[in-house]
């Protein structure tokens, strides 16, 4: 279950950085929008990218954050990828996220599948 305090902070406009493992076992970190569906937490991409590849390959992620209010207290959430979500499943949370960060839709022009995150460890400092 989503900690209330941490449900917040990802249901907000704070910019998380996932953490990856690339196939030599090197760390790969890239900025993302965030958001959640039930108990997981949401990212979007596209099928093609560093980041999709690497969680198809192995689905452990970190994520790190701050709160917009307050980027002196990290939001830090480890877990792995237990579902990805594709057409129009995955388009109704992209279309979610996307209005909280730029008030509307995302844009249609190239393929985005959502990756959904089990936690298995969540930690606010």
């Amino acid at each position: 279950m989503l900690d209330p305090d941490i449900r917040r902070v990802l249901d907000g406009t704070s910019i998380a950085h996932l953490a990856s493992l690339l196939p030599d076992g090197a760390p790969h970190s890239v900025p993302v929008w965030i958001g959640t569906e039930g108990d997981r937490v949401a990212i979007l991409t596209g099928p093609g990218t560093r980041k999709a590849r690497n969680l198809r390959r192995d689905p452990r992620v970190a994520l790190s954050l701050t709160p917009a209010d307050n980027p002196f207290q990290p939001v830090i959430v480890r877990g792995r990828v237990v579902e990805w979500l594709e057409g129009d499943a995955a388009w109704e949370v992209i279309d979610r996220i996307s209005t909280k960060y730029i008030g509307g839709p995302y844009s249609r022009s190239e393929e985005r599948h959502v990756a959904l995150i089990e936690l298995d460890r969540q930690i606010m400092g």
